[in-house]
């Protein structure tokens, strides 16, 4: 899940650390009867949406969110990553029924998600991908078209653009009528998450070890701010020491975009330091080189349990995308809102009917 700036200034990536990653670059070298339900309820869920939902009633959906989505990809390319993050977010809390695109109504002592400190970094243009995509869809099929729906799509669309695989979209989803910060927190990966700690999240979602390895691939895009990772630099554990599992080159280079203390808070590094702007399978051959940037993405190839996934995704493009498009269509499901007794559909995704 991609960590990237709430704000909607541009970018800020130190050229030093470009230079020094081509340096780098240059050189050759990665449960229980609660889940069981999950992923029972998921799979009766499947029978009810369906990839021709709008037909009759909306038939032209995907053209219309891709419109906008291949504009925004060039004319504001960290549209990408983050509506891609949004999904994952979405998806993650309160399963993928646009929740994470409510405002928190002024007064109100109860925050909705997005406003959750954990979702401080989602970035602006991800939510203003999605209303414009709304906008477009509202004006020729109104009342129609879920929130949820048009995230997926979008989703799906940037992932693409990108570069990666083209997959079918699943429709059918209700928005969600709940939309609450607090239960943002235990339903959100770390940036120093353990493998334990990710299965256990991902299991309770209904999705595998594989799962959580290749979806963890989205981070092949985007980009993450110092705090997230400067532990690794400077005091890992509380060792006072760099976190031994990165490459020293790739250290120095982080240090000098990343310093201990002070240093521009607008400063992004990007995932994959090999291929940052292309969807592909680099992300894997990082690990394999100790240069995953995020503690959570290192540890996949450190644990014994998921470097195997790894190192197969390493290898093999063509297998880490077509994995990747079924789990996203996976993770499509999780908690889906069906019929109006559990959803509702929003004329504004920012805003309940």
């Amino acid at each position: 899940m991609t960590h990237l700036s709430s704000h909607s200034s541009p970018l800020t990536c130190s050229s030093t650390l470009f230079i020094a990653l081509i340096l780098i670059c240059s050189k050759p070298n990665q449960s229980s009867a609660a889940t069981a339900a999950t992923a029972a309820n998921a799979i009766g869920r499947h029978r009810q949406m369906s990839f021709d939902y709008y037909t009759k009633s909306c038939p032209q959906v995907e053209q219309l969110v891709a419109s906008v989505t291949s504009q925004r990809f060039k004319e504001v390319p960290v549209s990408g990553p983050a509506t891609i993050r949004l999904f994952f977010h979405d998806c993650f809390v309160e399963g993928c029924d646009a929740s994470i695109l409510i405002s928190s109504k002024p007064g109100s002592k109860e925050l909705a998600e997005k406003d959750a400190i954990d979702n401080k970094d989602l970035r602006v243009e991800g939510f203003e991908t999605i209303a414009k995509a709304k906008s477009l869809v509202e004006n020729k099929c109104p009342g129609v078209v879920s929130c949820a729906d048009i995230l997926a799509i979008a989703a799906r669309d940037f992932v693409h653009l990108s570069g990666g695989p083209y997959y079918q979209v699943k429709k059918g989803r209700w928005d969600g009528r709940i939309s609450m910060a607090t239960r943002v927190p235990p339903n959100i990966p770390r940036a120093n998450s353990t493998v334990d700690q990710l299965l256990k999240l991902f299991n309770s979602k209904g999705l595998t070890l594989e799962d959580t390895v290749v979806l963890s691939g989205a981070h092949t895009i985007g980009f993450a701010h110092c705090e997230q990772f400067s532990s690794r630099l400077y005091d890992h554990k509380g060792t006072k020491k760099p976190d031994p599992m990165l490459d020293p080159r790739l250290l120095k280079a982080l240090r000098m975009s990343c310093p201990h203390f002070g240093g521009n808070k607008d400063i992004v590094v990007p995932f994959d330091v090999t291929t940052p702007f292309s969807f592909d399978h680099a992300y894997y051959a990082n690990l394999e080189a100790k240069l995953g940037l995020l503690a959570s993405d290192q540890a996949l190839f450190e644990d014994p349990r998921t470097r195997p996934v790894v190192q197969d995704f390493a290898k093999d493009k063509q297998k880490f995308f077509q994995a990747f498009g079924a789990a996203m269509e996976k993770m499509g499901m999780v908690g889906v809102k069906r019929g109006r007794k559990h959803g509702e559909r929003r004329s504004d995704c920012s805003s309940h009917v």
